[in-house]
């Protein structure tokens, strides 16, 4: 098993192993914490929660299980208030922890709701998605959905651990392992050349290897930048435009199949605007087609560009573009929403 540590502010360790469902109790029993909500969608229920219940009562927990529907719908409101009820209903206190057994969704809202219960509780990050591995469960950013956009209501809240299992990868559907790629490639794309070229070659790489690869590299950037004010945006390669078609989808795409088109688009205006060489913008999109990840979007730029002027990286009439300079090496630019259109046509979108 691998031990990978997190110094935030408040610190913690990823650990990334086969068989860590199997001793979760074990892992978590020095919490000191006597109750324990698992919070986890009515899909990954049936797979994994009575092994990992059965764990934690053997290592004395009192577990309750809060059961949501899976997909975006949840990061609700509605959904966030039920799940405080809940926990006022079980007489959790700040010496008890939550969690979030699942994907990305189920995670941002264990962890907001960890945020704001009793100003703070102790939550655990059980991913059992490949995107939710290698990116989302790391980092603290924790939210939910509102009508006028994505994670507009959320809070930096760090988890107390992360636990990665590869073996839970068995059971995720090949659309949800694909869309998790996307994030892996964005990795190499912003940081490691060598990184990128196992990737688009012809050896597969461990599932232990690349969700190591990715939290050490996560891990680096949120150490330097924990709160989202410099460094860390780089982290959002491919995300505005992503998020902009993920929304337009009304999320009938993935996040990772969003994020995939928004980098490719990316790839290309940079490569048109002279930032990288257009054989470099080639090699990024050929990677996203080899896992089937699309690279191209049927929504206008008219369309994309009046949810990218929601994004929450607006700063005044300016958003901050995580572009490309070439494999491995990316920077921030600001860019005025007025330039926004002439991007996304370079980028190839009509």
């Amino acid at each position: 098993m691998e031990k990978i540590h997190v110094g935030t502010g408040r610190s913690y360790d990823v650990y990334i192993g086969r068989g860590i469902l199997e001793n979760v109790g074990s892992c978590l029993k020095e919490s000191g914490a006597g109750k324990a909500v698992l919070v986890c969608g009515e899909n990954v229920f049936p797979l994994y929660a009575e092994k990992i219940n059965l764990a934690l009562e053997k290592e004395g927990f009192k577990v309750f299980d809060f059961i949501i529907e899976p997909g975006e719908a949840s990061k609700s409101l509605e959904t966030y208030g039920k799940l405080l009820e809940f926990l006022c209903e079980k007489e959790l206190t700040r010496s008890d922890m939550l969690i979030a057994l699942g994907g990305g969704v189920t995670g941002d809202l264990t962890g907001f709701a960890a945020a704001t219960y009793q100003r703070g509780i102790g939550f655990i990050q059980i991913p059992t998605t490949l995107l939710a591995m290698v990116d989302s469960s790391v980092g603290g950013k924790t939210a939910v959905n509102l009508s006028g956009g994505k994670n507009r209501a959320g809070a930096f809240w760090q988890p107390s651990a992360v636990l990665c299992d590869p073996d839970t990868l068995r059971t995720l559907p090949e659309r949800e392992y694909r869309s998790g790629m996307a994030e892996v490639i964005k990795y190499g794309v912003l940081g490691s050349r060598a990184f990128f070229d196992e990737l688009a070659g012809d050896i597969p790489c461990s599932h232990e290897h690349i969700i190591g690869t990715c939290v050490k590299m996560k891990r680096d950037i949120v150490a330097e930048d924990e709160f989202d004010t410099g460094k860390r945006r780089l982290l959002n390669l491919g995300h505005s435009f992503g998020h902009a078609i993920e929304a337009l989808s009304e999320f009938k795409m993935t996040h990772g199949e969003a994020v995939s088109a928004g980098t490719a688009i990316i790839a290309r205006a940079s490569a048109a605007m002279g930032y990288m060489a257009e054989s470099e913008a080639g090699s990024i999109i050929k990677c996203l087609k080899k896992y089937g990840l699309p690279t191209e979007t049927g929504y206008s730029k008219e369309e994309i560009e009046r949810f990218v002027r929601m994004d929450k990286k607006l700063s005044g009439d300016t958003i901050s573009l995580a572009v490309p300079r070439e494999i491995g090496s990316c920077d921030i630019i600001g860019v005025p929403l007025g330039d926004i259109p002439r991007w996304l046509s370079l980028g190839g979108v009509k």
